[in-house]
């Protein structure tokens, strides 16, 4: 049919509705809940409270069922949520019933219901006192035994989950940081944990439901009894024993169709509060806890036997006991002599296979891109009790290199290394050296920023990153350090500063092809067309990662991938040459170089120009054509422009600037080649990497 021919009517119009709204599970709830409030308020005819009923019944089962069922606890974490929805339903259900005993109890048992009328007669069989005594044990086998065993485990578990939080994050920790668990395991067991401690903690509460639930049992019991028979002898003229009984089998059957659910879900709680620690269905790990020790079977055998020659004893029920424990005893012996057998030959197999196998070589080979050595004593650095984790600070380490550099850097794998002194560490490389240093734990570092002695009170040492004059303080003399205009850091911090300074130093060697073709792969897809115009028919991703390891030897930023790449698409056609077209990419990022390296004070640029005389020199000292070029200058030259280099720079630290050597296009790659073996943190930038909205200031020339 067509949406022309579809019916159009009012009948239509409702059945869309109630389609639409009424089957959507969020408001199938709502009007759920607002009918069990309604049923309080609203009188119930008996067929429409017996439907009731044997859905309250139904819901018990089903919530046993389920705890019954589930591998864990957490995976019926809304248990809680049922148990108050369950709650409110029976009481709902037990107010409508008294409202139907005590207004039409005079016509009869059937009066509330055949469900209450069942009940009433099944449990009584006639008996008014049997009855009552029945519904009371039951009453107070849930309230006594059941509930609070169960609210007690609860107390406990929620307690001891509680408790036990900071200990299971620090081990989360530690397996994050000792690399046995990534990032999105370590999210999970945290969450894992926040839920399990949310779930005992509700369970802790939600127990109190099932308790008020049975006091509740009780008082409606006591005053339906008591009120039918006021209202029935008085208000109906029934006589004191027609009324007895009629009012307390409808009381009764009431009291049971309301605590048979209640029990029932009493029970489930407590199968799931009491199922803590415990992995599996309940029927698994009962049968597997109970046959994991025949003995047990055996024992309770002869103990039976014993029990049969006693005088009076019915021999003829313990016998038959004794021979079926004596049985499985012996098959569950037989069954666990075999799969001790089984796996005794699979652990010979699994050495002997293990034997003649070789470590395979890859793993030999394989390189720690970066690795953090520490002494013993500087464990306590990667779980701090005050929350100053060295993992974390690397993670946001990561995070601002990324966003400054727009380089990666790799995972810090964290070793402890027994061969180093105890508050030694030790920064490596490609497992190569790259600093190291020691660190005084419950102390604090603190540094003169303009590079003089601390003139307090701690043991003198060398910052590890720059070698400038520190010392160790105590911890209260922090503010005195604080005051005195001394930079002060904490031994994480130490490690994680030392951490970032060899990074930089070592960027273009820790940009592999692997990282520079994920660079690429990550750029976003409008600039995808790019990479495939120009990658690889004008230049390799091997030419694209040595440029940018260029820019980075530099500490050139190259998070403006787009910009370089534009650059080497433009320069590729006429030159292959890497130095060339680094300098051409260094002229397009002239206005991030510049701001990179202006000061934020004034607003300007500091530079030390080349002297034309000096600038001339290194042009007459090139030889070779094209990309043939090299600097040919003698040694006794180069030794007074060195000097001259570092009197003219000494001089600007003296201002307090931090200027960038100015030269010409040509010659920059050749000046910055000399002068990052005697000042690498010296900037040397060409004359076409000024941006024209730059404020130059002259410091000097050299």
């Amino acid at each position: 049919m067509t949406d022309a021919a579809a019916p159009q009517g009012p009948g239509a119009q409702s059945i869309g509705f109630f389609r639409r709204y009424l089957l959507r599970g969020d408001i199938a709830l709502a009007v759920g809940i607002i009918g069990i409030l309604a049923v309080l308020l609203v009188p119930m005819p008996p067929a429409i409270l017996d439907l009731m009923l044997s859905v309250s019944i139904t819901f018990a089962v089903m919530i046993l069922m389920v705890s019954l069922f589930i591998q864990r606890p957490l995976e019926f974490s809304v248990f809680p949520t049922v148990l108050l929805i369950a709650t409110m339903l029976r009481l709902a259900l037990n107010l409508a019933t008294t409202r139907l005993i005590l207004s039409n109890g005079h016509e009869g048992t059937q009066a509330a219901g055949r469900i209450i009328e069942t009940f009433g007669n099944f449990v009584m069989n006639g008996n008014v006192i049997v009855g009552i005594i029945v519904f009371s044990i039951l009453v107070l086998v849930n309230f006594i035994v059941i509930t609070k065993g169960s609210g007690r485990i609860a107390e406990v578990a929620a307690r001891f989950t509680l408790d036990a939080m900071p200990g299971k994050q620090m081990a989360i920790d530690a397996d994050l940081s000792a690399g046995l668990i990534d990032e999105n395991q370590a999210r999970q067991r945290r969450s894992d944990l926040e839920n399990e401690s949310n779930f005992f903690g509700a369970m802790d509460g939600a127990s109190k439901f099932v308790r008020g639930d049975a006091v509740a049992g009780i008082l409606i019991t006591f005053i339906n009894i008591i009120g039918g028979i006021v209202i029935g002898t008085i208000n109906q003229g029934m006589g004191l024993g027609e009324a007895v009984q009629t009012y307390t089998i409808l009381t009764i059957g009431d009291g049971l169709v309301s605590q048979v659910p209640a029990l029932i879900v009493s029970v489930a709680a407590g199968l799931l509060v009491s199922k803590a620690g415990v992995v599996g269905a309940a029927h698994d790990t009962l049968y597997k806890q109970f046959t994991s020790y025949p003995q047990t079977l055996g024992v309770a055998s002869a103990v039976l036997v014993v029990m049969c020659f006693i005088p009076g004893t019915p021999w003829y029920l313990f016998l038959p006991m004794a021979a079926l424990a004596g049985y499985s005893a012996f098959l569950l012996s037989r069954k666990k002599i075999k799969d001790k057998a089984t796996a005794d030959r699979a652990e010979v197999i699994a050495t002997e296979d293990s034997k003649p196998k070789d470590e395979p070589i890859s793993e030999a080979l394989a390189l720690d891109y970066l690795r953090l050595e520490l002494g013993y004593g500087l464990l306590p650095l990667i779980n701090d009790a005050e929350g100053h984790r060295l993992t974390d600070q690397i993670k946001a380490l990561r995070r601002q290199l990324a966003s400054e550099m727009g380089f990666v850097m790799p995972s810090v794998r964290i070793l402890d290394n027994m061969q180093l002194g105890s508050q030694a560490y030790s920064v490596r490389v490609k497992e190569m050296d790259a600093g190291e240093g020691e660190l005084r734990l419950g102390k604090f570092l603190a540094m003169d920023p303009r590079g003089g002695d601390v003139e307090i009170p701690g043991e003198q040492t060398k910052e590890p990153a720059f070698g400038l004059p520190a010392a160790w303080i105590e911890e209260d003399m922090r503010d005195e350090a604080s005051f005195r205009g001394y930079t002060v850091v904490d031994p994480a911090t130490v490690i994680t500063t030392h951490l970032t300074e060899v990074l930089r130093e070592n960027m273009p060697e820790l940009l592999s092809y692997a990282e520079t073709k994920k660079l690429l792969d990550d750029l976003p897809s409008e600039h995808k067309r790019l990479v495939e115009d120009i990658i690889p028919s004008q230049i390799t991703v091997s030419s694209v990662q040595r440029i940018l390891q260029t820019l980075l030897g530099e500490r050139v930023s190259i998070r403006d991938l787009p910009t370089i790449l534009e650059a080497i698409a433009e320069i590729s056609s006429n030159s292959q040459s890497i130095m060339q077209m680094t300098e051409h990419v260094r002229a397009r990022l002239a206005r991030q170089i510049c701001y990179a390296n202006m000061n934020p004070e004034t607003g300007q640029l500091p530079i030390i120009t080349m002297s034309p005389d000096w600038e001339q020199a290194f042009i007459e000292s090139l030889i070779g054509q094209g990309e043939e070029k090299q600097l040919a200058m003698s040694p006794t030259a180069l030794q007074g422009f060195i000097q001259r280099l570092r009197e003219t720079f000494d001089e600007a630290a003296m201002q307090g600037e931090s200027p960038a050597l100015l030269s010409g296009p040509v010659t920059r790659p050749y000046i910055r080649s000399i002068i990052e073996r005697v000042r690498p943190q010296t900037v040397v930038m060409s004359q076409s990497e000024v941006h024209p909205s730059v404020k130059l200031k002259s410091i000097g020339q050299v």
